[in-house]
C-alpha cells in the first residue's frame, strides 16, 4: 500500500501545480506613424512558458489577421505596414496558452486617428532675431504625412543651459515658425518640440535639441561671481566616532558665461558653537572633511579680482536625526536621445529637490553628480552625457527649508548592451531524467544592461539540442524528460534588451537508478530478511530446547557428576566400588567386590594410560586390607537409585552391566582375583540378595569411562588373561 502511495504522490504534487495563464488585461494599442501598430497587455510577466496570439479584424471588419509572442519576447506584439493606414476601425482579442490550458481576453475596439503617435519635429534653427533683445525665433520642418500642419498642436520646451527646470509652452502654428520671447539677454539656452494630432491621446517624443544664444544686452560691465549650487555626500562614521563629509560645489545656474572664478572659500562650524568656526582656502570644487556626531554649518564662496560671490550655505545632520519622507514613486523613461526621470510626492509645500547620480559598480564609485531642481517633479538629462552598459543609480532628495529630506533611488541604464560575461553554472540533484541547473548572478560590470531572461540550451550526445527560457528573476531550472544513463551538454544564456551572451558549457550524465527504485529495492530486500529473521526467531521460540541445545551444547562437569553418594562417617574417605555382571549372574555366580583407591576417579579423567598400572601396585598392597576391613568403605552409587541405608553401608550399592563386569575382569590380574576370592571364603560371609538393587541405567559419565578403560586393557595388558568369576 505504501509502495502505491509513493508512486501516487507525485501525481497529485504535480497536479497542485498546474497553474492556467493569466487573462489578458489592461490591452493598449499604439500606432506608431509610418512604422507600425504595438499592442500591449498585462501581466508583463508569467511564471510559465506562456505563447500569445492576437487577433485583429481591420479595414472597419472586413478582414482578420493574427500576430504571435510569447513570454520571453514580452507581453506585447505589432502589426505592419500596408494594414496600418489610417483612418480606420478595427478589434483585439488577445489570447494566451500554456502546457495548463488557454485564458482569452475581452475584445477591445480602436480607432486609428485616436491613437496614432506622429514622429517629433525636426528643429531647422534656434536664433535671436536682430535688434530685438531676449527673444529667439524657433524654425522646424515637417515630415511628410497624412495630416496637414493645421491638424497638429505644437509644445516647446526651454531651459538655460546650467539649469534642469524646463520651461513649457503650447501653441499652433500653421508656417513652422514661432518666436519664444521673455528670455534673458546673452544667455544659452536649450529648445526641444513635440507635437500632437488633433484627437489622438498621444503626443509625439521630444524632438533632437537644440541649442541658441540670445543677443547681448550692452557691455558686461561686472563679471563677480554669481553664487554656486553646493551639495554633500554623507558616509558612515569611522571607528573613532569621525564622521566623513564630502562637500561639493559648481557654479549656480543663470550664472554669466564669461564669469571668472580665482578660488572658494569654504568654512564650517557646528550649529552650537560658532566660535568653532575654520576656514579653508582651495581652488577645487570639492573637499573632504570630517565632522563630529553633531549638526554642522557649512558655507561656501567664490572670489575673483571684482570681489566675493554670495555664500552658499548647506546644513549637515547629526547622525541620530532623522530626515523626513515625501516621495512616493519614480519612474524612468526615454523620450529620444533623454533620460526622463518623474517622481511623486505626498507634500505639496515642499517644491525644491536635489538629483543626485553616479554608476553603480562593484567598487565604490567617487563619480558622482547632482543637479537641482525647483517647481517641477521631473528631470532630464541626454543619454550621450552617461556611459553607455553602465548601471546608474539615480536619487532623487527633497529639500525644503535648510532640510534635507530621505531619498528615493532608482536604477537605470542609459544605453542598454549585451551581457559581456555569460552566467557560470553547475548541475545538482542528477537524477535518472532529470538534472537542476542552476547559475551565479552575473556582476553589475559585466551585465551590460537588466537581465531579461535567461535560456538554457541543452542537447544529448548526439542528439538535437533543446532550449528553454525563463524570466531574469530565476537562477536554477529543474530540466526534466531526460534519457536514463545519457550524456548531456548544458550552456545557460543571458539576454538583455541588447542581445545575449552564452556562458560556461559543462557536461553531465544522468542516473541509471533514482533514489525510489533504490529505495525501492533495499526495501524490498530489507525487508525480506526482516521477514525471515523473525520467522526464525519465532520457530527457536517455539523450540527453544532444542535451539539451545543445538547452540550451547551440554558438557558434563565432573565436578558435579553424580556418579557417587557418601553415606555417614565412615564413607567419606574411601569409597568401595561394587560392579556385578549381568552375564556373570545368569550363570549364578556373583563378582567379587574389590576396593580402589580414593583419587581413582580423578586419574581416570587424567592420565587413562597410568592407570592400570597403578590399580595393579595399590591392590597388591591394600588388597588384603581393604575387603571388608580396616579402612572405611567407599561406595558407588547410580544417580538413578535410593541411598544405601546405613545399617548396609558395606554393602555394594552400584549394579554394573555384564560388559563393564567383563572389562574390570580384563584389568585384574590373576594373583589379586584370587586373593580376593580367598579372603571373601575364608570371612565367612557371602553377599545375600538384599545387597543388590534393582537394575538400573548406567551413569553417562561412567560409560565413558568403562569404554575407554576396555580399549586400555587390550592396549596397554597384553599379558593379563582374562578370568571369570
Amino acid at each position: 500500500m505504501w509502495i502505491l502511495a509513493l508512486w501516487i504522490l507525485p501525481l497529485f504534487y504535480k497536479f497542485s501545480l498546474t497553474a492556467l495563464p493569466a487573462k489578458p488585461e489592461n490591452i493598449s494599442c499604439i500606432l506608431y506613424y509610418k512604422k507600425n501598430l504595438t499592442c500591449t497587455w498585462s501581466p508583463k510577466k508569467e511564471i510559465n512558458y506562456t505563447t500569445y496570439v492576437v487577433n485583429r479584424t481591420y479595414s472597419f471588419g472586413k478582414k482578420r489577421d493574427i500576430c504571435k509572442a510569447n513570454s520571453s519576447t514580452g507581453a506585447s506584439c505589432s502589426f505592419f505596414r500596408p494594414t496600418i493606414t489610417p483612418p480606420d476601425y478595427f478589434t483585439i482579442k488577445v489570447e494566451a496558452e500554456n502546457k495548463d490550458g488557454v485564458a482569452t481576453s475581452d475584445i477591445t475596439r480602436w480607432t486609428l486617428n485616436d491613437i496614432v503617435k506622429m514622429e517629433p519635429p525636426k528643429i531647422l534653427s534656434v536664433k535671436p532675431i536682430l535688434g530685438i533683445k531676449k527673444m529667439m525665433q524657433i524654425k522646424w520642418e515637417w515630415h511628410d504625412s497624412l495630416f496637414s500642419s493645421s491638424d497638429f498642436k505644437y509644445m516647446l520646451r526651454y531651459r538655460t543651459i546650467n539649469s534642469t527646470h524646463w520651461v513649457e509652452v503650447d501653441f499652433q502654428s500653421d508656417d513652422l515658425v514661432y518666436n519664444l520671447t521673455g528670455l534673458q539677454a546673452f544667455t544659452e539656452y536649450i529648445i526641444a518640440m513635440r507635437c500632437l494630432v488633433k484627437g489622438s491621446y498621444f503626443w509625439s517624443d521630444w524632438s533632437q535639441e537644440k541649442m541658441g544664444l540670445t543677443e547681448e544686452e550692452g557691455k558686461l560691465l561686472s563679471v563677480i561671481p554669481c553664487g554656486l549650487d553646493l551639495w554633500r555626500v554623507l558616509r558612515p562614521a569611522e571607528v573613532d566616532g569621525r564622521r566623513p563629509v564630502q562637500l561639493l560645489w559648481k557654479k549656480a545656474r543663470g550664472a554669466p558665461v564669461l564669469e571668472k572664478t580665482f578660488g572658494y572659500i569654504l568654512s564650517y562650524f557646528p550649529e552650537n558653537n560658532t566660535n568653532l568656526t575654520q576656514i579653508i582656502n582651495t581652488t577645487t570644487q570639492q573637499c573632504e572633511l570630517y565632522l563630529g556626531g553633531e549638526t554642522y554649518w557649512v558655507s561656501v564662496t567664490s572670489y575673483n579680482s571684482l570681489g566675493n560671490s554670495p555664500a552658499a550655505t548647506l546644513r549637515i545632520p547629526a547622525v541620530n536625526e532623522t530626515p523626513f519622507q515625501c516621495i512616493e514613486a519614480m519612474q524612468t523613461h526615454f523620450a529620444q536621445d533623454l533620460l526622463v526621470v518623474k517622481w511623486q510626492s505626498s507634500n505639496p509645500v515642499v517644491d525644491t529637490w536635489m538629483v543626485e547620480w553616479f554608476p553603480d559598480l562593484d567598487s565604490e564609485s567617487s563619480d558622482i553628480s547632482w543637479e537641482s531642481v525647483s517647481e517641477a517633479r521631473n528631470w532630464t538629462i541626454p543619454q550621450d552625457k552617461l556611459k553607455p552598459c553602465n548601471l546608474y543609480n539615480i536619487s532623487v532628495y527633497p529639500l525644503f527649508q535648510d532640510r534635507v529630506g530621505e531619498p528615493y533611488s532608482i536604477q537605470e541604464y542609459a544605453k542598454e548592451c549585451a551581457p559581456e560575461k555569460g552566467p557560470v553554472i553547475k548541475a545538482e540533484n542528477i537524477g535518472v531524467n532529470s538534472v537542476t541547473i542552476t547559475w551565479e548572478e552575473i556582476s553589475k560590470s559585466d551585465r551590460g544592461g537588466f537581465i531579461s531572461n535567461y535560456t538554457i540550451f541543452y542537447q544529448a550526445e548526439g542528439g538535437k539540442e533543446f532550449s528553454k527560457t525563463v524570466s531574469s528573476s530565476v537562477q536554477q531550472y529543474d530540466l526534466e524528460s531526460l534519457t536514463r544513463k545519457t550524456s548531456y551538454t548544458v550552456r545557460v544564456m543571458a539576454s538583455t534588451r541588447a542581445g545575449g551572451k552564452n556562458g560556461t558549457e559543462i557536461n553531465f550524465r544522468t542516473s541509471s537508478l533514482s533514489v525510489f527504485e533504490i529505495v525501492l529495492i533495499t526495501s524490498l530486500v530489507g525487508g525480506g530478511l526482516l521477514i525471515f529473521t523473525v520467522l526464525t526467531v519465532a520457530s527457536g521460540l517455539k523450540k527453544a530446547i532444542k535451539l539451545t541445545h543445538l547452540c550451547w551444547p551440554i558438557v558434563p562437569n565432573p565436578a558435579e557428576s553424580s556418579i557417587a553418594k557418601w553415606h555417614g562417617n565412615d564413607c567419606k574417605n574411601k569409597p568401595n566400588l561394587k560392579e556385578f555382571d549381568d552375564s556373570v549372574n545368569t550363570e549364578g555366580s556373583i563378582l567379587k567386590s574389590y576396593c580402589v583407591p580414593s583419587d581413582l576417579i580423578d586419574k581416570l579423567m587424567v592420565n587413562f594410560e597410568n592407570f592400570l598400572e597403578e590399580v595393579s601396585i595399590e591392590e597388591a598392597k591394600k588388597g588384603q586390607e581393604n575387603i571388608w576391613g580396616g579402612e572405611k568403605n567407599e561406595y558407588v552409587a547410580s544417580p538413578n537409585r535410593p541411598d544405601c541405608p546405613p545399617e548396609k553401608s558395606s554393602q555394594v550399592l552400584t549394579e554394573i552391566p555384564s560388559r563393564t563386569s567383563k572389562l574390570l575382569k580384563l584389568e585384574m590380574s590373576e594373583d589379586n582375583s584370587s586373593k580376593v576370592e580367598e579372603q571373601l571364603l575364608s570371612s565367612g560371609e557371602s553377599l545375600g540378595p538384599d545387597d543388590f538393587y534393582e537394575e538400573g541405567t548406567l551413569n553417562p559419565y561412567l560409560k565413558n569411562s568403562v569404554t575407554t578403560r576396555e580399549f586400555l586393557v587390550h592396549e596397554k595388558l597384553p599379558d593379563q588373561t582374562k578370568t571369570e568369576v
